[in-house]
């Protein structure tokens, strides 16, 4: 059906006569075709939301309605692509038509040409249930691409076929006559379902110390990352891209700058997976809707993206999904809501921005998928919050830190200083904690909570340290409250600091982490033992084991764990 336009506001268009459209169906808007999307229906009358410059449109014009929702494509040949919010292929754009999209242009996500190589895993005469594996394509070097038999889908396979096919062509048929392709296409505001919900018992490692020490998350967590202008937030999330324990990486540039955008479009193809040794856009899908983009489409990025992690998540694999940055989209929500002149919340937000971002955030999770082999696949999210002046009550964050299960803070003053990853532990946080330590404890060591909480305690006790040094000076401490503050700023500078420059500490397994710690509090009690005995603070500061301890982190892991259990060793006698 089709209907007229009789209202145009900025990116959201009144059109007459669509009574029989549903919400969030996909529409096409004036003579150019432009997409579009419903997000109000008052009798005959629909608001769409429009996903492209509507610069040029009359009233008059023809809306048509595609009676079915926004879709993504999902299959083979999504791995080391690129698309927009709307998941238009930037690179195959690029290359046919030059760096700028022209209006209503459509192309389909997947291509049509490209052949893939299926191998059948089951035959002709078999029972599948939803969510059973039909097949298998390899997609790239490592990873196998699980053809699906898609949600609500069961039956007798009448025909399976072996060989080289796009993935428009059917490659099974079963009783009914239903035919199946390698491609799904699915509804981006959906959630896929899943058999069970399990959970968050085994950790989401990301190699970076501050985190997987002292703020861990699950796999199939969500954490948030708030900081102000420079404290190193798409660092983070590319840092965690390259090495943190996933499969597969979604990383979202949801309304960024557009030179940010184009130097993670730079860097990503060039960088190496020190996992395989293998390009790291094999395993990788880049979503990139920068600011100069209609603000429309920076709201369906976020969906697109984690369409695409549900869906690999549903063949058995650890996704991690970066979102930079959610502020955006959020701002794209408060944009839309001012032009359908909703009641406002604060700061001009509108009044459901919480609901809108919990339902987001409940997309992660780890769960046990469809199908009778009981796959276990998890979506963790990473999600970058760009705060107004680093102010953490503004409604983005605050909104974010009810639903999120952690809070990473960025600090300016930290990354000032050029300690990276600049998190603040005082304000940063996890909820995971309780659930991980028999994980760690299992898999690390006994007793990873307690040197964990004995570092905790002694970066408190340094706060108030400094707080007493700043009112009266250092020479109003005593000599054991002097190490405390020596040992402390020996941990953050050679434990909580570290480089994603360094080939040796930008990632840091959890061997190595354990024993750096467990050395460095090994020294404080090494020191306080000495000062007991009569040296002095000079004395006890000079020790040959300071610089052993400042060569740790550069050292490889393997002997960094045999350096510090033998100077444990030393200090103990």
């Amino acid at each position: 059906m089709s209907g007229r336009i009789i209202k145009i506001s900025g990116p959201t268009v009144t059109a007459r006569g669509m009574r029989e459209t549903r919400m969030f169906n996909r529409v096409s808007v004036g003579t150019m075709g432009l997409l579009g999307e419903v997000i109000r229906l008052q009798g005959e009358e629909a608001t769409i939301q429009v996903y492209e410059d509507t610069t040029g449109l009359a009233l008059g014009e023809e809306v048509a309605d595609a009676g079915e929702p926004l879709l993504a494509e999902l299959g083979p040949g999504l791995l080391g692509s690129l698309f927009d919010g709307v998941q238009r292929p930037l690179d195959v754009i690029a290359a046919a038509h030059g760096d700028w999209i022209a209006r209503g242009m459509t192309l389909p996500a997947l291509s049509r040409e490209r052949r893939w190589t299926f191998e059948p895993a089951v035959k002709a005469g078999a029972q599948v249930a939803e969510g059973d594996c039909l097949g298998v394509v390899q997609e790239t070097e490592k990873i196998q691409h699980r053809i699906l038999a898609p949600p609500g889908m069961n039956g007798t396979v009448h025909e399976i076929r072996a060989g080289t096919f796009p993935v428009t062509e059917p490659i099974v048929r079963l009783d009914g006559d239903r035919r199946l392709t390698m491609m799904q296409r699915w509804p981006v505001r959906r959630p896929r379902p899943v058999t069970e919900r399990l959970p968050p018992v085994v950790p989401f490692i990301t190699g970076q110390r501050v985190f997987d020490m002292l703020f861990p998350i699950a796999s199939g967590g969500t954490v948030i990352v708030p900081g102000g202008f420079g404290t190193g937030k798409t660092v983070v999330e590319q840092t965690l891209a390259k090495y943190a324990k996933a499969d597969i990486i979604i990383y979202i540039g949801c309304g960024e700058r557009g030179n940010e955008m184009a130097e993670v479009l730079a860097e990503f193809p060039h960088l190496t997976d020190p996992a395989s040794g293998l390009p790291l856009m094999q395993r990788t899908v880049l979503v990139i809707n920068t600011s100069n983009m209609p603000v429309a489409a920076r709201e369906t990025s976020i969906y697109t993206g984690i369409t695409m992690a549900e869906y690999y998540r549903d063949m058995g694999y650890m996704v991690a999904l970066m979102a930079d940055s959610t502020s955006r989209w959020a701002e794209a929500a408060r944009e839309i809501s001012a032009r359908l002149e909703e009641m406002p919340g604060e700061e001009g937000y509108p009044t459901y921005l919480s609901t809108k971002l919990a339902g987001f955030y409940e997309r992660g999770g780890r769960a046990r998928c469809l199908g009778r082999d009981r796959r276990e696949g998890a979506v963790t999210i990473v999600s970058a919050i760009s705060p107004p002046g680093g102010d953490f009550s503004e409604p983005v964050t605050q909104s974010s830190m009810q639903v999120a299960g952690g809070l990473w803070a960025l600090d300016s003053d930290l990354a000032h200083r050029r300690h990276f990853p600049a998190i603040n532990w005082k304000r940063s946080f996890s909820l995971y904690t309780a659930s991980l330590d028999p994980w760690f404890q299992d898999q690390v060591a006994p007793d990873w909570p307690r040197i964990r909480a004995d570092l905790s305690s002694l970066l408190q006790k340094e706060e108030e340290l400094q707080e007493i040094v700043q009112l009266v000076g250092i020479d109003a401490l005593q000599d054991q409250e002097r190490i405390v503050l020596e040992v402390s700023r020996l941990i953050r500078e050679e434990y909580l600091r570290q480089s994603a420059y360094s080939d040796t500490d930008a990632s840091c397994p959890l061997p190595k982490q354990y024993w750096m710690l467990k050395a460095l509090l090994e020294f404080l009690r090494h020191c306080r033992d000495l000062l007991k005995k009569g040296r002095t603070i000079e004395q006890v500061l000079e020790s040959p084991f300071r610089a052993e301890l400042e060569r740790m982190k550069e050292t490889p892991a393997d002997r960094c764990v045999e350096m510090a259990r033998t100077m444990i060793e030393k200090m103990a006698s």
